[in-house]
């Protein structure tokens, strides 16, 4: 074996196990492989998590890891001597977390056993040993564990030599930093950090284009940073949003062979065993990702997205930058005058984050699909799950064409329809939304508008919702004051001693009057909620992250749809839609069961209220009798109303329930007979109670 390797310089040997007794063998024939070369030994156990992070079962994996890492030091230092070095890494994917580690540590050989290499099948299932052996850039060695203890392991060694060095490591981020540094001062960018807030539109509009320009030459991870700037009219003035909205990242497309490299290190098996052919000419080339057109061995036709093999790195990099910019320099006035750096970094974190994980995206198309179900004009593409990961996203190839294009005839009319009102049913109802519907994101194919790119989704809770309800139907009904007043409840601000609300009122007047009298097909909800958005700006009552995303969603929806049927009346739409919500919502509130629960509830806090009133007038016992003889003819009529209340709300819920029931097929015969009874005893009840209190 010595021989074998001899041409290379072995200064760390790296073994995996489970902690099982056959891995156990492994790490013992790697122990004295290191020894023979005197190498250091890592040994590394991956634990695979069952519970997310957040939760306590995730809390208490973390607990177990971190004493599994204590028991694994011990182990390593009990074969390897000083030499040893134990690493528990959490995650998902073992194979992958082991190739990781290895370039981490610049490992220059692994040992890994044979255990569970049972067959082809199993192999193309994702066998981590022939994972590995696959996908590690270094030279590695699979030892035979099922053999028995006695048995020398090295007649059943299996080499794998690499096909190319360990990539060199990532440049340090005081040069990357540097970098920064330097092409900001090229641009001139130090005079947005250091001066006052600049009242001159023109000087504004010069230092955002100057931003854009920086933005641009620091590469794929800034360009992706001013891209989701430029959605966030609540971070930053409105000339620096408009100016970012026209990055171009200038990102020169993936090599053929990085393509095949991530795509069989996320696969686990040569591509060749799943797909029959893969187009090498990009279908699109973004700052994160690359699409592909590929043919599977089954004929399907898809679209494969592709991870650049630096991208993680690169933003985790520049990330780490611009936290330690905003712990510095983002809490100085002048700063945070042109822009919330906390908020900022929050926000692109998250962000990126998530675009980074191409499983949340097929979690998010899975999603709207249900989102969609009600629509036959609309749809998103399949996804091959069974071959996605973090990495690597495989999905329905939609051989359309742009929406522009679609042919004439009802099924355009009809689709522009479900498109506008599917934005209100996302928005309002579901609270999850696609957040970057713009022309290329929608195609047109068999008769239906496909949305594509489900990276960038929007989110809002119920309570929002309520209030966007709100003040969409104030829109429709062109009532300048409701709008007003639900865009004040919505920014917290309703109580605002210091804002001037008159103002605010004739400002908000003015954007509807200009667009209810504009033509038929400039007649867009959009637009009218982005400009408010800019006059909330404006009064220091920023509209919430959540909803500026959602009126740039609308307005480029809304402009889609102009252009599929230019005859199309936003506020119709929409006030139709918001109308059969409506009484949609109140026929659920009138289902029996809600009616008899939301009465005991109401009987419940009538009841409080009494006894409210009761400590507030001091009808409870207490020292002074004085006081509780003068209270006591209150108290009994206090009790007395609320009795009366309980048993007439109770009575009249009964009636309702009855005839409710009654009317139904599905509910037996005895059901509302029960709930006639229960009102006539009621009602009687409280007849008598009435005829006892004169």
């Amino acid at each position: 074996m010595k021989n074998h390797l001899e041409s290379r310089d072995i200064r760390r040997v790296m073994v995996g196990t489970d902690r099982s007794e056959t891995a156990d063998r492994a790490v013992h024939w790697a122990a004295g492989f290191a020894d023979r070369y005197d190498a250091e030994l890592f040994v590394v156990q991956v634990v695979v998590p069952q519970y997310p992070s957040a939760t306590e079962f995730g809390a208490a994996e973390q607990t177990r890891a971190d004493a599994a890492n204590n028991d694994l030091a011990h182990f390593a230092r009990q074969v390897a001597g000083e030499r040893g070095h134990a690493l528990v890494i959490t995650d998902v994917d073992p194979a992958l977390a082991i190739v990781r580690a290895v370039e981490q540590e610049a490992i220059d050989v692994l040992v890994v056993g044979n255990f569970g290499m049972a067959g082809r099948k199993e192999f193309l299932l994702g066998n981590v040993p022939n994972r590995i052996s696959h996908t590690a850039r270094c030279t590695v060695i699979i030892v035979n564990t099922l053999a028995s203890t006695g048995e020398q392991a090295s007649d059943s060694v299996r080499t794998h030599r690499p096909k190319g060095d360990i990539p060199p490591f990532e440049p340090r981020l005081v040069a990357r930093a540097t970098q920064i540094a330097t092409v900001m001062a090229k641009h001139g960018l130090t005079e947005l950090f250091g001066q006052s807030d600049e009242p001159d539109i023109a000087i504004r509009r010069q230092q955002a284009k100057r931003l854009r320009t920086a933005l641009e030459e620091l590469g794929p991870t800034f360009s992706k940073l001013g891209q989701v700037l430029s959605t966030r009219p609540d971070l930053l003035p409105v000339e620096y949003i408009e100016e970012l909205a026209l990055l171009q990242s200038h990102v020169p497309p993936m090599t053929e062979r990085d393509v095949v490299r991530v795509s069989e290190q996320e696969l686990g098996v040569p591509w060749e065993d799943v797909f029959k052919s893969i187009d090498p000419n990009p279908l699109a080339s973004g700052t994160i990702a690359q699409v592909h057109r590929a043919t599977l061995e089954s004929g399907d036709r898809v679209v494969v997205k592709v991870q650049r093999p630096t991208a993680r790195a690169e933003i985790e990099q520049d990330l780490a930058l611009l936290e330690v910019f905003a712990e510095k320099v983002g809490k100085r006035p002048a700063l945070n005058r042109v822009i919330d750096m906390e908020a900022v970094f929050k926000h692109l974190s998250s962000s990126l984050h998530r675009e980074l994980d191409f499983r949340q995206e097929a979690d998010n198309i899975g999603r709207m699909q249900g989102v969609l179900a009600g629509y036959d004009r609309l749809a998103v593409p399949a996804v091959y799950r069974d071959l996605s990961t973090s990495r690597l996203l495989v999905m329905e190839e939609i051989q359309g064409i742009p929406i522009k294009q679609a042919p004439a005839g009802s099924e355009r009319i009809e689709a522009a329809r479900q498109l506008l009102e599917s934005y209100y049913k996302q928005i309002i109802v579901d609270g999850f939304f696609h957040a970057d519907p713009h022309p290329g994101n929608l195609m047109w194919w068999k008769n239906r508008i496909y949305f594509l790119d489900f990276g960038m989704v929007g989110a809002v809770g119920p309570d929002f919702r309520e209030h966007l309800l709100l003040l969409l139907m104030a829109l429709w009904q062109d009532d300048a004051a409701f709008v007003t007043d639900v865009t004040l409840m919505m920014t917290g601000a309703i109580d605002r001693g210091d804002l001037d609300v008159p103002r605010f009122q004739s400002e908000i007047g003015e954007i509807m009057a200009k667009h209810r009298t504009a033509a038929l097909a400039e007649m867009q909800i959009g637009p009218i909620l982005q400009e408010m958005s800019a006059v909330a700006l404006r009064h220091g009552v920023p509209l919430p992250a959540s909803l500026t995303l959602a009126i740039k969603a609308l307005a480029q929806v809304q402009l889609a749809t102009a252009d599929l049927d230019p005859a199309l009346d936003p506020y119709d739409v929409a006030g139709k839609f918001l109308m059969r919500w409506v009484v949609k919502r109140m026929g659920t509130a009138l289902d029996p069961k809600t009616l008899i629960y939301q009465s005991q509830k109401l009987k419940v806090r009538a009841l409080r209220v009494i006894e409210a009133v009761e400590h507030l007038i001091g009808a409870r016992p207490g020292e002074k009798l004085v006081v509780n003889f003068r209270a006591n003819s209150l108290e009994d009529m206090v009790h007395r109303t609320g009795r009366r209340l309980a048993l007439g709300l109770t009575a009249a819920a009964s009636v309702l329930a009855s005839g409710l029931t009654v009317m139904s097929t599905g509910v037996a015969e005895w059901v509302p007979i029960t709930f006639g009874i229960v009102a006539g005893l009621l009602t009687v009840g409280l007849v008598i109670d009435l005829l006892r209190g004169r």
